[in-house]
């Protein structure tokens, strides 16, 4: 077998020679004296510093015009700009190969590993050195976008930029505003927070967003996910989350055509956004059918009232896959509610907290249909108009075997429950209802029942601005809480209907449902 040719010995020399000429081409002041000379100036900087002193003296001297003296102390200091500018970009070269040498991982790991760092440990390892910058620059390290802050740091470019380093590998996003840590699945605290709220407890002035000359402000608006749709939707095209807090400036429309971009959208989260729910759901409803969690709460609490029985209808049709549903703080009645979880045959987490005008009535016969009864957690608290007899028909109906997978149920109200003739009349004792039974006869259920003390005074927030205030009043009952559940067993068992029965004239709270609205479901 014939043997590999070695190289020629002068292939070096010839490459070194080619890669002279190359840079003498493209700078012609370059060339080997240039080198000898600056190697023999740099040996200057061993020299005593009045040495140099004397030999500028006597350059200056040598020249009688006053303005060549300018023009030759200006070429002194662009010189030395020049020099520390090339020593800088040296060291950086050289800590650059050097790192390259020492990191014992090869490019495919070093961004396996960028690729699970949080958004903002990647910006800062990419800022290091340029070999991690380099490593920092591939799109698997951007799947996974959060750029949620406590106060407004993150732009509109700053997204685009991500978004676009990205791709089609993009599959979480993340924007917003984020008041504090995110709150545990049970818990209804409430993440809707202004720009305005950050002023006090963050030190934030509200003059900071507004854009300093030569910068950009640090305010997202309503053309923050554009870049989305951007590229023929290339970035959205495999979107699985899109998280959305506090983004003052999104309005529907904006939001509606990031959604159209995001075909494979699974999770869905907003909060604090002005934009409509019934807007929001038809988009959902048209652009993201295989969606599994939506997350929405209202910015404004109780007064939207914008939820059509269509709009739920056509939800349930096209999104089948949808098993966590939070819809917080809008206004819906009863037979809109049981739209939803009745149709939706999967569902096994809903969270109605701080909603309007739901009494509870859509829970009668739920348990043991097929929609509804795979729900796992159930979360009611701080719902104005929830009736104590409706809660109390739901423990029962919990005792007699329905609800058999709820691990999770939360009726709290820091209001108090309503009454069965006048929500203006709220019941505070909660031994009215069977809570001791349930927790007996479902030791492993996590159930909240925490209620206000009786007598305790409580704004009802109706409108945003008035408050009105409840007086401390139980509704009568039995005081035998047995004979109670019985009673409420049997009615709960032979009752048929499924929504508000009553056409009250309490301020447009209840509304009478039709049967034919609630039979409007899939099959």
């Amino acid at each position: 077998m014939a043997k590999r040719p070695c190289p020629c010995p002068s292939s070096s020399t010839t490459t070194s020679t080619a890669t002279v000429s190359a840079q003498n081409h493209t700078f012609p002041n370059l060339n080997p004296q240039t080198d000898h000379l600056l190697n023999a100036f740099l040996g200057l900087a061993d020299s005593p510093s009045h040495s140099l002193d004397i030999c500028l003296d006597r350059l200056l001297d040598s020249s009688t015009c006053d303005a060549n003296q300018s023009v030759l102390i200006d070429r002194v200091h662009k010189l030395g700009s020049v020099l520390v500018d090339a020593a800088n970009r040296a060291a950086r070269k050289r800590a650059s190969k050097h790192n390259s040498l020492i990191w014992p991982l090869p490019p495919d790991l070093t961004i396996k590993v960028f690729s699970m760092l949080d958004t903002q440990s990647l910006c800062f390892a990419s800022a290091s050195c340029s070999m991690f910058n380099k490593c920092a620059l591939d799109p698997l390290c951007y799947a996974n976008i959060d750029l949620t802050t406590v106060v407004p740091k993150v732009n509109n470019a700053v997204v685009s930029i991500m978004i676009q380093r990205a791709g089609r590998v993009l599959e979480s996003l993340k924007l917003g505003i984020v008041p504090g840590p995110t709150s545990s699945p049970g818990s209804c605290q409430p993440l809707v927070y202004t720009i305005r709220n950050f002023v006090d407890v963050s030190k934030f002035s509200w003059t900071d967003k507004k854009p300093r000359q030569g910068k950009e402000s640090s305010i997202l608006t309503r053309s923050c996910l554009n870049s989305l749709s951007g590229d023929n939707s290339a970035a959205g095209t495999l979107l699985r989350r899109l998280h959305l807090y506090n983004i003052e400036r999104m309005d529907g429309a904006s939001l509606s055509g990031a959604l159209s971009a995001c075909p494979s959208l699974l999770d869905l989260e907003i909060v604090g956004l002005h934009v409509e729910l019934r807007q929001t759901l038809m988009s959902v409803s048209m652009f993201c059918p295989l969606i599994e969690r939506l997350f929405f709460e209202s910015s404004k609490t109780g007064q939207d009232d914008s939820l059509k029985s269509p709009t739920c209808v056509d939800l349930v049709n096209n999104c089948p896959n949808l098993t966590s549903l939070a819809l917080r703080g809008f206004k819906l009645h009863d037979y809109k509610v049981r739209i939803l979880l009745k149709g939706f045959r999967k569902l096994n987490y809903v969270d109605f907290s701080t909603s309007y005008s739901i009494t509870g009535m859509f829970l009668r016969n739920l348990g043991s249909s097929l929609g509804g009864h795979l729900l796992e957690v159930l979360i009611l608290r701080d719902c104005m108009h929830l009736r104590e007899v409706e809660v109390a028909r739901l423990l029962t109906a919990i005792l007699s075997g329905d609800f058999k997978f709820l691990q999770h149920l939360d009726i709290s109200n820091r209001e108090g429950l309503a009454s069965e003739g006048d929500w203006y009349q709220r019941c505070y004792n909660s031994s009215l209802i069977p809570v001791r039974q349930v927790l007996q006869e479902r030791p492993g259920m996590c159930l909240l029942a925490e209620f206000p003390s009786e007598g305790s005074f409580f704004g009802l927030d109706i409108d945003l601005n008035s408050d009105i205030s409840l007086p401390s009043q139980l509704s009568s009952h039995t005081s035998d809480g047995s004979s109670f559940t019985s009673s409420l067993e049997s009615s709960y068992s032979s009752d048929q209907s499924s929504g508000n029965e009553e056409n009250r004239d309490s301020g447009g709270v209840i509304f009478e449902e039709s049967s034919d609205e609630v039979d409007f479901l899939p099959g």
